[in-house]
């Protein structure tokens, strides 16, 4: 991986915040059979695509974005004759996200499927797959279904083909009758009025009932207040380390000594913490402009994309630890730093502050990187701008500072060991968080590797060796032989202990609620002796809408997924206060639904929604298919309260480790329900 790689990394660094949503449809397609001769015939798809949204095209590589694929289920009388092929004006560029050359269409999509005819009767039936994004978010993938029947002449000469024989297999046992509700009720379909006899159209849509309660609750965004804060603590992080501190009274003493008027000194020590603070913001407005406001959010769940990330930061952390150094070209530096020599005025000092931008990059680089991680997901416009202003402030102050008061120079703590230690610290730190973006990579893909004992277990392992390591036990190769453990350092090292005796008792199941954002879940824990978790009484909603039913209680349902990181902290931060666990467990019928369920329906289903046909195949799209058509939602977590009629009772909730807004988020839905 280049260097030029690493820096592009820290550019798109992000957590995962879902976006509430309604539900829209940028893209239809239409599907048409074109007779080209008598053994020949095509199938084109024609898509009209909104403006801003555009249509991927095929053979993007599994790494990518969703590519249109050809998907046959009943072929007879007839074969394919090679590939889907993308017809018309295919873009085709180098996507900073995905880091590959991607192809896509804009206005109108096309593509054209050959089929060969044998000749008699032909039957063939499939779907479409495609993807589709704009600047801020994709649709997930989309299947265009079609079915096309007829008769082809046949040559002469040639046998007509023998009808082959269909077996016909058994229907599959129905084992309990709500699952003949869930069945029969998803055929009759959300958008009709028809109702089972005995039964409730649990799948009427609800949308305009739930929006009168009001806004959602959730997804709370950071105030610009605290996005300025934290970037600018971000910014004195990196003051003091290597990169940085020893930069400051040379700087200085330049622009001081540059002239004899004093004054111009002052001032253009002014002019170069403005020039710093000018680079970054504008930084943080590039971001903006490249990748949109949410843009960056999309990248949370992106498996490629923490596994980069994770990389990145082990790397960073080997080189924080002594292993090597990490800069960027010194041709770079050089180039700016003799451009500043040959130039004048604030032209030239403009030079010297991107210099040492540059220069600071190993630094500094990971500390922005991860100041973008907390910013880019509030869905604030200005949000990168801001945090790199107050980042950008706290770097240049002191080179103003001591510009206007030059005595301070003179009490300026002496580079040195300390700060070292802070570097090593970053490196630990790093390493702890590096571990946070392969887990995020593991639940993806399922591979069981970080489970909740072996994620804890590492971080114990990592916090433990940072407070021996302040304590003066661990020496790494640039720390000097100074035995001596100064007091800030010595509480520095027991707060660091004390974090790793307090995650202990996760080993056997302890929630931890103040690491519980960083965690897998709960559900990846082999051993447990913590009973008093929330457990959803119903994995399907027409079963558990028929129990709440019988037994006259109101209903939560729980719209989630199994890479859903938000929805773990949920669980694990908000579920296990006693009194929200109270009421989900005794007030409210607990139904979870997981979106991205891969298990196949007993047979796919074919649905209307928004006028046009699509069909479902998985218990995830069955859910999804819901959660769009009945509440006009589809980002999860997504938590909604119901009637057992399937009536909302209160404004739905997402995202928002808030325990006394969830309090009062189902206690309203109870008060409303004894109405």
């Amino acid at each position: 991986m280049t260097k030029r790689h690493l820096l592009s990394l820290f550019l798109l660094a992000v957590l995962c915040l879902p976006i509430f949503a309604q539900m829209q449809s940028p893209v239809q397609f239409k599907t048409e059979w074109k007779k080209v001769s008598d053994t020949e015939a095509e199938i084109v798809f024609t898509g009209s695509i909104a403006q801003g949204w555009h249509v991927y095209s095929t053979d993007l590589g599994e790494d990518g974005p969703t590519s249109a694929t050809f998907n046959v289920e009943k072929i007879e009388g007839a074969s394919l004759i090679g590939k889907l092929t993308p017809v018309g004006n295919v873009i085709e560029l180098m996507d900073p996200i995905f880091e590959m050359k991607v192809k896509y269409f804009e206005g109108t999509a096309k593509f054209i499927q050959k089929i060969k005819l044998n000749g008699g009767k032909y039957s063939i039936s499939g779907y479409l797959e495609y993807g589709a994004c704009n600047e801020s978010s994709c649709m997930p993938p989309t299947s265009v279904d079609f079915t096309f029947n007829g008769t082809a002449p046949v040559a002469a000469g040639t046998p007509a083909p023998a009808k082959e024989a269909v077996k016909e297999e058994p229907a599959p046992a129905v084992d309990t009758v709500a699952t003949t509700v869930a069945a029969d009720t998803m055929k009759v379909s959300a958008n009709q009025n028809a109702q089972l006899e005995g039964t409730t159209d649990y799948w009427k849509p609800v949308i305009d009932e739930l929006q009168n309660y009001g806004e959602h609750e959730g997804e709370e965004s950071h105030s610009l207040i605290y996005i300025f804060l934290a970037g600018f603590l971000g910014g004195l992080v990196a003051l003091f380390t290597p990169c940085v501190w020893p930069i400051i009274p040379m700087t200085v003493s330049f622009f001081l000594k540059r002239t004899k008027d004093k004054k111009k000194g002052i001032r253009d020590a002014w002019t170069y913490g403005a020039s710093i603070v000018v680079i970054y913001v504008v930084l943080g407005l590039a971001i903006t402009l490249i990748f949109g406001a949410n843009a960056l959010n999309s990248l949370s769940t992106n498996a490629i994309f923490n596994i980069l990330f994770f990389l990145m930061l082990v790397v960073f952390a080997a080189s924080f630890f002594g292993a090597f150094e990490i800069t960027l070209p010194s041709k770079w530096s050089n180039a700016v730093d003799s451009k500043a020599e040959q130039t004048t005025g604030l032209l030239s000092i403009f030079l010297m502050a991107f210099t040492l931008s540059l220069v600071s990059f190993s630094c500094t680089g990971p500390i922005i990187g991860f100041l973008l991680v907390e910013i880019s997901t509030t869905g604030e416009i200005v949000a990168p701008a801001i945090g790199m202003l107050g980042f950008a402030i706290a770097l240049a102050l002191p080179f103003t500072l001591f510009a206007l008061f030059p005595s301070w120079l003179k009490s300026m703590p002496k580079s040195g060991g300390w700060m070292n230690v802070i570097k090593v610290t970053l490196g630990f730190l790093e390493l702890a968080f590096a571990l946070k973006f392969l887990s995020v990579a593991d639940l993806a893909y399922g591979w069981g590797l970080l489970d909740r004992e072996t994620f804890l277990a590492l971080w114990i392992v990592i916090f433990g060796l940072l407070g021996f390591y302040l304590l003066g036990k661990i020496k790494f190769p640039h720390d000097d032989d100074s035995n001596k453990v100064g007091v800030t350092r010595f509480f520095l090292a027991l707060i660091s202990l004390a974090f790793s005796v307090y995650m202990i008792p996760g080993l056997w199941g302890a929630p931890l609620k103040a690491v519980s954002a960083f965690t897998p879940p709960m559900s990846t824990q082999d051993f447990s002796l913590y009973k008093n978790e929330v457990h959803a009484q119903f994995n399907d909603y027409d079963a558990g809408m028929e129990y709440a039913r019988q037994h006259n209680k109101p209903v939560m349902i729980d719209f989630t997924g199994y890479g859903c990181v938000n929805c773990r902290k949920m669980e694990l931060a908000v579920w296990t206060d006693d009194k929200v666990r109270d009421i989900m467990n005794n007030d409210y019928v607990l139904i979870t639904l997981y979106v991205d369920d891969k298990t196949k329906l007993p047979e796919p289903i074919k649905v209307t929604e928004n006028g046009t046909q699509r069909t479902l195949r998985t218990v995830g799209d069955k859910w999804s298919y819901l959660q769009q058509t009945k509440f006009g939602a589809n980002a999860q977590p997504f938590y909604v309260l119901l009637d057992n009629e399937g009536m909302p009772l209160n404004k739905s909730f997402a995202y928002k480790e808030d325990i006394p807004e969830y309090i009062n988020f189902l206690e309203t839905g109870l008060k409303n329900y004894k109405k």
